[in-house]
């Protein structure tokens, strides 16, 4: 049965690329950098395809193959050739959707192996050390306190901080509606203490000439009374580690691993560290049980009386 809801696209385009630019447009939420990426995506391998006499309708999986294995020759990380195959993965399944071809050759094609990748972590006092060396004589003082109170306490993206809106924030009810990637909402509970650094930056604010069009957001520049930008926030970040003098290598997606790296450590249910920082995926949230499982290693290696380690010493 054919879909009712699906696009209608002619089969006199030209190219089948062309079929699957207007499908997903009209069909996917994605932002316009997703878009190009995997309209770019799709081009690779149509050039690769092309130089092997083969065609994207008429790929088959040994192709698929030796087209990821260029990548790897040519020096294209695992993490980005999974990012590449995602986007060929959807490009076949429209052709098969809509009847293009009879069998999707991505259907077996296993993905390339990720390596692990643990994110660096703030402590608890590390992070209470970049908000108490805030200067709260500066016009901006109040504003970065709280600014790193939303990004640890909320577990925001930089980007989502950057969008923020009052009218997202329900004081009363201590949520914060975030819009997240893709468009998609969701409610994180705001803790007493981000409220009252709100509440008090409230105040600053209201000293702030703010641009028509921009009364809603809730960070702005005090020069110049539009919303901050993430290369703003990214420089803050840098600022503040050097005075608190914490050497890690941090931005401010590090306040997001910290969030969720404290909430797991605290005894949260691993669906609700998802639910809270947006994932679609819970494998990509998984990834903050292998920093758990690491940091209870090292205590086991520094503390307990059979490692090798205390062997060393009662020899």
């Amino acid at each position: 049965m054919k879909n009712k809801n699906r696009v209608a696209v002619s089969k006199n385009d030209v190219s089948p690329l062309n079929r699957y630019k207007i499908y997903i447009r009209l069909e996917k939420s994605l932002s316009e950098n997703t878009l190009e990426a995997y309209i770019s995506d799709v081009v690779k391998l149509e050039t690769f395809l092309r130089s092997e006499q083969r065609s994207l309708l008429t790929a088959t999986i040994e192709d698929l193959r030796s087209f990821l294995s260029t990548l790897a020759d040519v020096g294209i990380n695992a993490r980005s050739q999974a990012r590449i195959l995602s986007s060929l993965r959807s490009f076949y399944a429209f052709m098969k959707l809509d009847g293009f071809i009879e069998s999707d050759p991505t259907e077996l094609l296993k993905s390339p192996k990720l390596p692990l990748h643990l994110p660096e972590v703030l402590t608890l006092e590390e992070i209470d050390r970049m908000i108490n060396s805030i200067d709260l004589s500066k016009i901006e003082g109040q504003r970065n306190r709280a600014i790193l109170e939303m990004l640890y306490s909320c577990g925001l993206r930089v980007s989502e901080l950057c969008n923020l809106r009052y009218s997202d924030i329900y004081f009363e009810e201590e949520f914060v509606r975030v819009l997240g990637k893709g468009d998609k909402q969701r409610l994180v509970p705001m803790s007493e203490r981000v409220i009252a650094e709100l509440q008090s930056y409230k105040l600053d604010r209201e000293r702030i000439s703010i641009k028509p069009g921009y009364g809603d957001y809730v960070f702005l520049s005090f020069r110049r009374g539009t919303p901050l930008s993430r290369i703003m926030i990214f420089h803050l970040i840098k600022e503040l580690a050097q005075l608190a003098n914490i050497s890690k290598v941090i931005s401010p997606h590090t306040f997001r691993h910290s969030f969720a790296t404290h909430l797991l450590e605290g005894g949260a249910n691993l669906r609700v560290i998802q639910a809270m920082l947006g994932h679609e995926s819970i494998s990509t949230t998984e990834i903050y049980t292998h920093i758990d499982r690491k940091r209870l290693r090292e205590e086991v290696i520094e503390h307990h009386p059979r490692s090798h380690k205390n062997r060393l010493f009662n020899h």
